[in-house]
């Protein structure tokens, strides 16, 4: 798989306030994008996200390391031809229709006004805004200015779209269109790379993330992978256990719930899946049946509040052996 956008140990710091204080914004984040997909950016406020993405577009410089888009540098002109971008809040003149102004942003990309018609009335009615195409900008709602931002960063069918929290401010119904706008690029062969904090959102659209924190990309890979990798507890359903057997279940590490008194079914759940291979085992030993077995590995939400405690709690060591200094 083509590689559409590379990002090599990128490296950002401000300086802010009077005395000029040193903020360390990104720190050596590494990543590819690959075509024909949507890799999303997760992370807390702060994390680096925007920073990030205003590298990727050419709006920052990074103090460090090197990037590229379809193989030219990023930031430069012929990789900005190839690329569409939405900024968290963007701002557009208040006085333009949405037609207005994507006859505007096409212009810009040097598109002929026959070109610009028919791709504004494609791209209007993709983003559900047909209703209000006469209405200026002023009048839009939040959500509705969201739509129009993302109509304008596909004005020129670029081969990628960076998307800095695009679903923010709108309702159900905005973001189920918004989800099914970035599939659709996807099965059309474009890349779509978003930052977000709407972690079901990512976990629903997303084939790989990136996770971030205080600057540093601590995990990449596909969702799949990355969720699998950790297992909260394993499910065995057996039967054919008497209630002495019990203790002996507890005192391996599973908790023990009756699922039917009749049948003589029940649930145990262990920690980790070393302790369910030998629950199993103990089943089939104290005369009982294995009928069911489910590993539920964690969620987005659970991986990214993982990453989160891994990171404070190495902050912390590292403060402490700073202070033990």
């Amino acid at each position: 798989m083509s590689v559409v956008l590379r990002a090599h140990k990128l490296a950002k710091t401000f300086r802010i306030g009077f005395w000029r204080k040193k903020v360390v914004a990104l720190r050596d984040a590494t990543f590819d994008v690959n075509e024909h997909e949507v890799f999303g950016l997760i992370g807390p406020n702060g994390a680096g996200k925007t920073t990030t993405l205003k590298i990727l577009t050419g709006l920052v410089k990074p103090d460090a390391g090197e990037g590229s888009l379809l193989g030219q540098p990023i930031g430069s002109v012929d990789a900005r031809r190839h690329l569409g971008y939405l900024p968290e809040a963007p701002y557009f003149y208040e006085y333009l229709t949405v037609g207005e102004l994507l006859h505007f942003y096409g212009g810009i990309f040097g598109m002929s006004r026959a070109e610009r018609q028919k791709r504004i009335d494609e791209l209007i009615e993709k983003v559900g805004l047909s209703h209000a195409r006469d209405r200026p900008l002023r009048k839009f709602s939040k959500g509705m200015l969201q739509r129009a931002g993302l109509a304008q960063a596909l004005i020129h069918d670029p081969q990628l779209v960076i998307l800095d929290e695009p679903q923010t401010g709108l309702d159900p119904i905005g973001r189920t269109q918004v989800t099914r706008l970035i599939m659709e690029l996807r099965e059309q062969g474009k890349s779509v790379f978003f930052a977000s904090h709407i972690l079901p959102d990512v976990e629903r659209v997303c084939d790989r993330v990136a996770v971030m924190f205080n600057g540093k990309v601590v995990g990449v890979g596909r969702l799949s992978e990355l969720l699998k990798a950790q297992v909260l507890d394993v499910e065995i359903l057996a039967e054919g256990l008497g209630a002495e057997s019990r203790p002996e279940f507890e005192q391996l590490g599973c908790s023990w719930r009756d699922v039917d008194g009749e049948g003589g079914r029940v649930m145990l759940v262990a920690e980790d899946v070393k302790v369910g291979r030998e629950a199993m085992s103990l089943v089939l030993q104290r005369g009982g049946a294995v009928r069911g077995y489910n590993e539920r590995h964690e969620h987005l939400e659970d991986l990214f509040v993982r990453q989160a405690n891994s990171e404070q709690e190495g902050a912390a060591a590292t403060s402490g052996a700073s202070g033990g200094a």
